[in-house]
């Protein structure tokens, strides 16, 4: 049987379309899915939409619409998209589906009856665009606005369901100190640690004002409000708590690809409910940093945004390969990021001269030479081949080590240094030089044989990035991945003789406009 693996993105507001902080989520969390499943892995991915609070009851209110209107809405523009970035999503799940609503219920019931779930009364200032309390030195700090948002606080009191959160603290914060990976980066895992210390009060959990969300099942007219809604995505899209939970017991636990700005919810609040339901935390969470454009904060203002007609002219002028390397390689996963025009030429170009210009230049110089058959290299080897030879064989370990310690900017650069590596290699060994000395021909075989083995495994390296141009560059080679694992690639070689299919451009030269 093989290995599982389940990753998930958040669950994304549709109270307006995507942008590029969504997509750039979304296409790391695909990357790694891919990795995962070209090992062979069996692996579930899920990602979605958020669906209930007042945010989406007061954007459906401003639109004259209703929320319900407003979620089907935008949570097809985000499937949409998603489909036009190459993500390869297992399930999507929204949480105003039936599926989702009887499992949330069941799990308040099981917290109710562990003594978990609390009525009481709360007044303090919300901070809507989290929505999350602040307390009251936290909101006077801030001058009374949202350190995220920037928007005013709003000031609520009314009666509230309450999770005894305070109750899992001690626990959370011991498996968090014991086990360093489970929260990751380690600065914002530190950050987390320090606030946890700091002692953290219980968590209201329902709304009697609010009537757009899932009923209370104990109080019917309470609607459970956001973070235990939310946040239980992650185990009732694999039917926890429903009648058939095959797919949770297969699965879960899993990893979790979220933003920064959410952090400090999933790694207090999730762990904490499902230790209140006896169930495993998950295996990782990982929080990403935030996009900023030309050196600023994006806004529509300003018309830096990068909003999802950005992201979809990109893809539609360079595709949405080069669209999803750029996001990858723009900076190391975790760290914050800027759009810069400047970098995106910087990577295309990458692609372009560098992968591109090596497959391209590697099976017509075969062709030419060796009528698009590979040839053996059984001439001694030169300084130059072994350097290219060790770098070639050392790919599959080195990328394989990024993926496992999410260093996804390693993973998607690897390969390229190794293409960049291969056109040195042929520009220093001039193999037209060589073609035209017949005591030569051997020496030109090795060169081209190293070459053509070094730019497949460079294509292999890179299937799980540019899903769609890795493998068009392999088929160039005649190389198909059909029914094989990144280590039968990675292990393989082109044998003396393989037939070379017909060079294409990969990624056209196009001028940014």
């Amino acid at each position: 049987m093989n290995k599982t693996y389940y990753i998930t993105t958040p669950i994304y507001y549709p109270n307006g379309e995507p942008h590029l902080g969504h997509a750039y989520c979304t296409v790391c969390t695909d990357v790694l899915a891919r990795f995962h499943k070209l090992c062979g892995e069996d692996v579930h991915f899920l990602t979605g939409t958020d669906e209930h609070g007042i945010k989406m009851v007061k954007t459906a209110a401003q639109l004259g619409t209703e929320p319900r209107a407003l979620a089907d809405k935008n949570a097809q523009v985000f499937r949409e998209l998603w489909q036009e970035i190459g993500i390869c999503n297992t399930d999507f799940i929204r949480t105003t589906e039936q599926r989702h609503r009887e499992s949330v219920q069941e799990i308040i019931r099981r917290m109710v009856a562990r003594d978990d779930i609390y009525l009481g009364s709360y007044e303090g200032w919300y901070d809507e665009g989290q929505e999350e309390f602040v307390t009251e030195t936290e909101a006077k700090n801030n001058d009374y606005r949202s350190p995220i948002s920037g928007r005013p606080l709003v000031r609520y009191k009314e009666n509230s369901y309450f999770f005894r959160l305070g109750k899992y603290v001690p626990q959370v914060l011991k498996y968090i100190e014991e086990h360093p990976d489970f929260v990751q980066p380690e600065s914002r895992r530190n950050e987390v640690i320090s606030k946890l210390r700091a002692g953290v009060d219980d968590l209201s959990i329902s709304r009697a004002t609010l009537k757009w969300g899932i009923p209370l099942p104990n109080d019917p007219e309470h609607v459970v409000y956001v973070w235990m809604d939310a946040l239980s995505n992650y185990i009732t899209a694999l039917g926890y708590g429903s009648g058939d939970d095959s797919l949770y017991r297969k699965y879960w636990p899993g990893v979790h690809i979220i933003g920064k700005e959410i952090l400090w919810f999933h790694a207090v609040y999730w762990p904490a409910m499902l230790m209140s339901l006896g169930e495993p935390l998950p295996k990782q969470i990982f929080a990403h940093g935030w996009w900023t454009s030309e050196g600023k904060k994006m806004s529509k203002s300003m018309g830096n945004f990068i909003d999802m007609q950005k992201l979809r002219d990109v893809a539609g002028t360079y595709g949405q390969d080069a669209l999803r390397y750029y996001m990858v390689r723009a900076a190391s996963f975790g760290s914050d990021l800027d759009w810069t025009e400047a970098d995106f030429n910087k990577s295309f170009n990458e692609l372009a001269n560098v992968l591109g210009n090596c497959l391209n230049r590697t099976i017509k110089m075969i062709g030419k030479y060796r009528e698009g058959k590979v040839p053996d290299s059984q001439g001694a080897l030169e300084a130059i081949d072994q350097a290219l030879v060790e770098k070639t064989n050392k790919l599959a370990d080195e990328v394989r080590k990024a993926y496992l310690e999410y260093d996804l900017q390693a993973a998607a650069m690897l390969p390229i240094e190794l293409a960049r590596q291969t056109n040195g290699y042929i520009d220093a060994t001039e193999p037209f030089k060589l073609a035209k000395d017949p005591e030569k021909a051997q020496r030109l075989s090795t060169v081209l044989n190293l070459s053509a083995q070094a730019i497949m495994k460079a294509l292999v390296s890179l299937i799980p990035v540019l899903p769609s141009k890795a493998v068009e560059g392999l088929a160039q080679l005649n190389v198909s991945i059909e029914g094989k694992t990144f280590d039968e690639l990675m292990g393989a070689t082109l044998p003396a003789g393989h037939q070379l299919g017909e060079g294409k451009p990969l990624f056209p030269k196009l001028e940014r406009k």
